[in-house]
């Protein structure tokens, strides 16, 4: 638990020493998201350092026994997609964001009230919903993910809305079909074992967290399906 209370300290103090750096990088769009993604960078080093988490990441195999798989009508042959994935803690967020470029997620709106930090998640392109009025705007929210995906952004989500304790399976949120439908992206699964080492509340484990990649899912996949593979390997 000492471990724990050390690296809480200083993860706080380490965001606290970056809000100046992030005040700076509000100048510019490739400024803000160089200095934002360091940031993430850096939690995951004092993650690793302090509390002695390390992560390993798990792609699919490209070819299926030997045969590569064929892209039929639901599925895009450019390598856009939207990530789906399992979220457990902060780890599987900095991973995500630094080793896929070009990367936003959608977020409470809340999210960006919070000073500087804020500020930077929206100079960053995060896209937010206010979730406080009930149903989102699913037609508002598409068209302003349209208009990063052909900047060339990727998606990331997080279909289950919340973070989730190890061997909890949250029904996955209809947001995520919606927005799949309509794009006509496919989805790519991500499940992850992050809660076990870094879990909401409470002590924190060394060990190495596992984050998985799942194969591809066409954009007409059911919730069920979905939720299979991105808890085909998540705690």
């Amino acid at each position: 638990m000492f471990r724990t209370i050390i690296f809480k300290i200083l993860l706080a103090l380490y965001f606290i020493l970056w809000s100046p750096i992030l005040l700076v990088g509000l100048i510019s769009n490739r400024v803000n998201r160089f200095f934002v993604l360091t940031c993430a960078s850096g939690v995951l080093l004092l993650a690793r350092l302090v509390a002695g988490i390390k992560y390993v990441i798990h792609f699919p195999p490209a070819e299926e026994n030997g045969i590569p798989s064929v892209p039929n009508e639901n599925m895009r042959v450019d390598g856009k997609s939207i990530i789906a994935a399992k979220h457990m803690s902060i780890l599987e967020i900095a991973v995500l964001s630094t080793h896929i470029p070009d990367s936003f997620f959608i977020i409470k709106r809340e999210l960006l009230w919070i000073p500087i930090y804020g500020w930077a998640f929206w100079r960053m392109g995060l896209q937010p919903v206010n979730r406080a009025r009930g149903a989102t705007n699913m037609q508002k929210l598409t068209h302003a993910v349209e208009k990063k995906i052909r900047d060339g952004k990727t998606l990331i989500i997080f279909p289950e809305g919340t973070r989730a304790k190890p061997g909890q399976h949250i029904p996955l949120r209809r947001g995520l079909l919606f927005l799949a439908h309509q794009l006509k992206l496919p989805i790519l699964p991500v499940g992850t074992d992050a809660g076990l080492y870094w879990p909401k509340h409470g002590r924190m484990h060394s060990g190495t967290a596992n984050v998985w990649f799942e194969p591809l899912l066409p954009c007409n996949a059911s919730l069920d399906e979905i939720s299979a593979a991105i808890n085909r390997h998540s705690a």
